[in-house]
């Protein structure tokens, strides 16, 4: 085999390859072992987004609504959305003329949503999509603005995820990406590092019943990009205008892009 061939070989491997957590897995494997993820902590998430958080969670997404600019009458997607907090708060918001569509790619997830947003009465202005974030099912420049939040590490090609989201929103729209990032603060990020690798599994085996689940949600945290390289492929998708805030220190960051 010449050496041409070697290295033509050697690409395609990293190219149907990704990591799924700490482990180097083909991409194939990693969907399906996300799937398994969010099908075993499903019917748990809001309670331990609550315990892993302390409840600070619900104050990162109230900062995504105020930076969302949604106004009545207009098209938000909620990529990722599980269980519904944020298309909750965007249902009251665009009221009767909007649209809220609540998408996300596992239907445990999915599920959940839809039924804790019903029983809250959240009905009319509010669809449930199952889709994939690489290969979204609407049309081109639809949405006045997307979110996807805790959810774009999970995805297994993020740059094409970007390049779709990009694609269904409306020029002047806008896109808001939260996302656990970098600590900003050295001694913080090694306290944050002790809580996500001792004590996050040990939470998640008591309340979930699922330490291994936990545990790969830490490592997916420590894999994916950092602030400026998220911001740098947001603008490699097309997005302009782009911007970061570091929330908690920058244990997590909130992205915003606009398509023009």
């Amino acid at each position: 085999m010449t050496d041409t061939n070697v290295q033509s070989n050697q690409v395609n491997q990293q190219d149907e390859t990704t990591h799924f957590g700490f482990e180097t897995v083909s991409k194939g494997e990693k969907v399906t072992r996300v799937a398994e993820v969010f099908h075993s902590v499903a019917a748990k998430y809001d309670i331990m987004n609550d315990l892993m958080s302390g409840g600070v969670h619900r104050l990162w997404k109230r900062f995504t609504i105020d930076c969302s600019g949604a106004r009545p009458g207009q098209r938000i997607l909620d990529l990722g959305g599980g269980t519904g907090d944020l298309t909750a708060k965007f249902s009251r918001i665009v009221g009767d003329q909007g649209h809220v569509i609540l998408a996300d790619i596992n239907n445990s997830m999915l599920n959940v949503g839809r039924d804790k947003l019903r029983d809250t009465g959240i009905v009319g202005n509010v669809h449930y999509v199952q889709a994939n974030a690489e290969e979204l099912p609407f049309p081109d420049n639809y949405f006045d603005c997307i979110t996807i939040s805790f959810c774009l590490r999970n995805v297994t090609d993020k740059d094409k995820a970007l390049r779709s989201m990009y694609r269904v929103l409306k020029p002047g729209g806008r896109l808001l990406v939260l996302e656990f990032s970098k600590p900003i603060l050295d001694p913080l990020s090694k306290i944050y590092d002790a809580y996500s690798f001792h004590l996050l599994p040990k939470i998640g085996e008591i309340v979930a019943n699922d330490a291994e689940s936990y545990r790969y949600l830490a490592e997916s945290i420590r894999m994916h990009p950092d602030q400026e390289t998220l911001e740098g492929m947001m603008q490699d998708a097309g997005f302009e205008h782009t911007k970061y805030f570091n929330l908690t220190g920058g244990i997590v960051a909130l992205h915003r892009g606009y398509k023009f």
